[in-house]
């Protein structure tokens, strides 16, 4: 039997803007398993990134529970949260978030530095990282230096490095053109393939469906849940680095 990695359990979320109350999740539940690829798809606007920002402890629920590995996360406070997610969560933006001031080696270091490990442990771990996504040899560049592609991979290193397990990507594509995009997507494909357990946030059909499965949201609540949603594409098939 699969383990139980994620699970949340009747989230909700609101947000006010003076006298409006905007429900942005209503209810949300599912359960996602050590090593699955999933992906959640929707229009936008429907709750996908508020939803993963909550599943990557950025933020909380207005109510229901989030669990982690079976320990109740969301009810945590902030320096627990902050514990959790450096031990668990590797977390992929679509703006990359990577610190201009910063070479790429030490971009992709950072969390281990927060974590509190060695400067030659963080340096090593990082230049492994950079390894597995095809840019070691770009380490001591600036990210402005290197294409949006490649920063794109600079940040799926960083969130490798911590060794959590746990993938959550938000949009990875919606900065790159489609070529870029697809090579993005047949590393995040791989690495699952690698054993790394992946949420994916994608408003494209193509990349939702190239996970095991498919959670779909509208409006602020799962509208459908499909498995085995895997369709042969051309993102599918290795892709030379960006």
């Amino acid at each position: 039997m699969n383990t139980e990695i994620l699970r949340v359990n009747n989230l909700t979320k609101s947000f006010t803007n003076g006298d409006q109350v905007s429900q942005i999740l209503k209810g949300i539940s599912f359960t996602v398993y050590d090593g699955e690829f999933i992906s959640i798809s929707g229009p936008s606007g429907c709750g996908k990134s508020t939803l993963l920002n909550i599943m990557g402890l950025l933020d909380t629920p207005q109510s229901g529970e989030y669990y982690i590995d079976g320990l109740l996360v969301s009810d945590m406070d902030s320096t627990q949260r902050s514990k959790v997610r450096g031990n668990r969560i590797g977390f992929v933006f679509q703006s990359f978030n990577l610190i201009d001031e910063m070479t790429v080696l030490e971009n992709v270091a950072l969390p281990l530095k927060y974590r509190g490990d060695s400067l030659s442990t963080r340096h090593a771990r990082a230049l492994d990282c950079l390894e597995k996504v095809g840019l070691a040899d770009k380490a001591d560049l600036y990210p402005n230096q290197i294409s949006g592609g490649q920063q794109q991979r600079v940040s799926i290193a960083r969130a490798l490095a911590g060794d959590s397990g746990i993938m959550l990507v938000d949009e990875p594509t919606g900065n790159l053109d489609s070529k870029n995009g697809d090579a993005i997507m047949a590393l995040i494909k791989d690495l699952n393939q690698q054993g790394t357990t992946i949420v994916l946030v994608t408003h494209d059909p193509r990349y939702a469906n190239m996970a095991s499965r498919n959670i779909q949201l509208k409006d602020g609540s799962v509208i459908a849940e499909n498995d085995d949603v895997s369709t042969p594409t051309d993102a599918n098939r290795v892709a030379q680095p960006c």
